[in-house]
């Protein structure tokens, strides 16, 4: 069969106007698929804002939650605190009573029938030399010897190491007492049996509350230490 020259501009013509159509689709699928990604975008967009915006909120209500177990801490503590300085301040009108009640008038009485011929008692003593400080809670003397009283609520080891250091610059920080025999005692409304041995073996007396009197602890065998 013989193809003529209007046979071939036929078929390029046919051939042109596919490759139009062609085109055409291609554009077209273009423009929605540039749609479709438009679109995915603005979706992403507005997710992505909606997350931070959920985001702000749980982080508000976070903050918030915080703000009110801080405030909640706070009052607890706060409380706590009223009901500590409350206990304390019983303690400390305990141990106000304590001293002016039992261990004040019994003191004298009690060092006297030790053999300690104790004839008058000086209270809160405080004394500041030489850069250094001195604090006795009852000074018990006579002519020629004096015994430093430090009373506790509840005594410790501690208390009398304390004590011992204090009896080692009474004569100093004093020098009126220099040539006094110098005594020590630690008093207690509460005296645990180790801490009044330990009290014992380091040479100082030691006075507990009993009923409603206070007694020296030690037995007739001690031997009070001197400084």
């Amino acid at each position: 069969m013989t193809t003529s020259a209007d046979d071939v501009w036929r078929l390029l013509g046919e051939l042109i106007e596919a490759q139009k159509e062609t085109e055409r689709v291609i554009k077209e699928q273009s423009q929605e698929t540039e749609h479709r990604f438009r679109e995915t975008d603005r979706r992403f967009e507005e997710t992505k804002q909606l997350l931070q915006r959920q985001s702000e909120e749980s982080d508000s209500r976070s903050e918030t939650l915080r703000e009110r177990r801080f405030r909640e801490t706070e009052r607890i503590i706060k409380q706590q605190n009223e009901k500590l300085n409350q206990e304390l301040g019983k303690l400390g009108n305990r141990l106000g009573e304590f001293v002016e009640w039992q261990v004040r008038p019994a003191v004298v009485q009690l060092f006297q029938q030790r053999g300690i011929a104790v004839n008058e008692f000086h209270a809160n003593i405080s004394v500041k030399r030489f850069g250094e400080a001195l604090e006795i809670d009852l000074l018990v003397v006579n002519s020629d010897q004096a015994i430093l009283v430090e009373v506790k609520s509840k005594l410790s080891q501690t208390d009398i190491d304390e004590h011992l250091e204090r009896l080692e610059k009474f004569k100093r920080l004093m020098p009126a007492y220099r040539d006094f025999k110098a005594m020590g005692a630690v008093a207690g409304m509460v005296v645990p049996e180790e801490v009044a041995r330990y009290g014992y073996r380091r040479g100082l007396f030691v006075l507990a509350q009993s009923g409603d009197s206070v007694v020296i602890l030690n037995d007739d065998k001690f031997r009070p230490r001197q400084w």
